[in-house]
C-alpha cells in the first residue's frame, strides 16, 4: 500500500510507501474491524483470541498517534475483550482517552502530507475506503508528491478500481522512476503484476508483453 524518508510503500502494510512514509504505520489483519466509536453505541465487540488483541492493539496505538481517535478507539475496544489481562486494560485505558479527546476536539487535517500521513495509517488498518478519501485529497492537494500518487494507487488496488489503480501508480512512477522496483516487489499489487496493463507498466523491459 516510508518514514518520512522517501523509500517506499508497506511491505505488508507496514511496508515500503514511496518515501517519505512517517515512521510509524498501523498494520492489522483484515479480520480486525473498528467497533462502535461510543459505548452506548449499539453492539458490542465480540471476545477475540491474543494474536488479534495483540494486532489490533498495535493498529490502536499507531491509530491514536496519528491523532485518529475514532478509529483508534473502536480498535482500543476489541483489544480490550482479549485474553491478556494487561493489554486488556491498557485498552480500556486508552478508550477512555480517546472519548476524552474526542469530547474536546475533532482531529484537524490540514496539509497535504496530513491527509497522506493519516490516510497511510487508514490503509494499514484496513480501512480501505477511508483511505482512498483521504489519499485523493493528498493528492489533490499535492500532484506532484510520488509517495501520495503510490499510496493512492494502492489503495485504490485494493479497493478493486483497477484504472484508479493504474492511472496513479503510473503517474508515481513517471514522477520518481525507482518507484517501479517498489511495485514489482509490493505484495498488494503482486497479483497484478501479471495483468495488463500493469504488466506493461512495471516491466517494460519485456518485449513479449
Amino acid at each position: 500500500m516510508p518514514d518520512k524518508k522517501r523509500s517506499a510503500v508497506p511491505k505488508t502494510l507496514e511496508k515500503r510507501m514511496p518515501e517519505p512514509l512517517a515512521a510509524e504505520k498501523a498494520q492489522a489483519p483484515d479480520s480486525i474491524r473498528a467497533v462502535p466509536t461510543r459505548a452506548g453505541d449499539a453492539a458490542s465487540p465480540r471476545p477475540v483470541d491474543g494474536q488479534r488483541q495483540l494486532a489490533a492493539f498495535e493498529a490502536a496505538m499507531k491509530l491514536f498517534h496519528a491523532r485518529n481517535l475514532k478509529d483508534a478507539r473502536g480498535l482500543f475496544t476489541l483489544a480490550s475483550t482479549g485474553p491478556q489481562r494487561d493489554m486488556a486494560q491498557r485498552a480500556r485505558l486508552h478508550v477512555a482517552m480517546c472519548d476524552r479527546r474526542l469530547e474536546q476536539a475533532p482531529v484537524a487535517l490540514g496539509t497535504a502530507e496530513d491527509y497522506y500521513n493519516y490516510g497511510v495509517a487508514l490503509l494499514n488498518a484496513r480501512n480501505v475506503p477511508a483511505a482512498v478519501e483521504h489519499l485523493e485529497i493528498a493528492v489533490r492537494l499535492a500532484p506532484g508528491a510520488d509517495h501520495f500518487c503510490y499510496a493512492l494507487g494502492l489503495a485504490l488496488a485494493l479497493a478493486g478500481d483497477l484504472n484508479g489503480a493504474y492511472g496513479n501508480l503510473k503517474r508515481a512512477i513517471e514522477l520518481e522512476p525507482r518507484n517501479r522496483i517498489v511495485a514489482r516487489q509490493d505484495a498488494d499489487i503482486a497479483h497484478l503484476a501479471g495483468q495488463p496493463p500493469f504488466a506493461a507498466l512495471l516491466y517494460p523491459e519485456k518485449k513479449a508483453w
